[in-house]
């Protein structure tokens, strides 16, 4: 899932839950997302969000959208009460609903109706948590290839081995292991993904940063920018200040324990 940033306060704010989809839609859907809040009387709350490579489709009244990648800093506002409904693809999931490469979608904001029709959005707001979870289901299933596309099972295997491998900083590592060329992959990236196997990279690597100082361990951050391929500690803060909001050592100190 997309890295909460300080998620002991967020706990403090709303309920979050990530229902798992029909066995079927696994090779599409990387889980369902439900986010309740119920502030009223209380001031806004802005959740800032680390992005992941993925395509969500979100479900919030007055604002149901398919949300491409989104490669810069994120954040969501909650005030009063309400809730979200959203499906998280896996990463290359999208690429069969849409029918066209996912990077004409990356950093857009796309209505559901334009892709899915205009029936969806009021099945899915008017159900309650558990029913909204079958009619996706159902929803997606009929719509769903039997079989992924190859090239699509490829691009998640490539996604997935830079998240899971902090040792690969550099494309021409992922693209030596899958044994493609890297304009090749550049290509199955823009396809399927929707972003650059660079941009990839760089996110997983912050996602791997900021979970070490979510950890409460002390961390020494010249050597984890040494770990994670930054040249230096001053390119590792750069890079998370831009994204998160705050340098890393700030990060690590505001983080709620509770």
């Amino acid at each position: 899932m997309p890295a909460i940033l300080n998620p002991g306060r967020g706990r403090r704010k709303f309920d979050f839950s990530a229902p798992t989809a029909a066995p079927q839609l696994s090779p599409y859907v990387e889980h369902y997302w439900i986010v309740n809040w119920d502030l009223r009387g209380q001031e806004p709350y802005e959740q800032r969000v680390l992005p992941y490579p993925a395509v969500n489709v979100t479900f919030k009244p007055g604002r149901c959208r398919i949300a491409g990648v989104v490669t810069g800093p994120f954040h969501e506002v909650l005030e009063g009460a309400g809730r979200v409904f959203g499906v998280r693809f896996r990463p290359g999931g999208f690429h069969p609903f849409l029918g066209a490469p996912v990077s004409t979608i990356t950093g857009r904001y796309v209505p559901v109706g334009t892709v899915f029709g205009d029936d969806l959005a009021e099945r899915i707001l008017t159900a309650n948590d558990q029913d909204a979870v079958r009619e996706m289901d159902v929803f997606l299933s009929e719509r769903a290839p039997e079989q992924p596309a190859p090239a699509a099972e490829l691009a998640a295997a490539v996604v997935a081995r830079a998240a899971d491998d902090t040792g690969i900083t550099r494309v021409d590592d992922l693209a030596r292991e899958f044994s493609v060329g890297v304009r090749q992959l550049q290509r199955l990236f823009a396809e399927y993904i929707g972003v650059s196997p660079k941009w990839v990279i760089r996110r997983a690597r912050l996602h791997e940063a900021s979970d070490r100082i979510q950890a409460g361990t002390p961390v020494d951050l010249g050597v984890l920018a040494a770990e994670l391929g930054y040249s230096d500690q001053a390119h590792l803060t750069r890079d998370f200040t831009s994204m998160v909001g705050v340098p890393p050592a700030s990060y690590r100190k505001a983080q709620d324990p509770s």
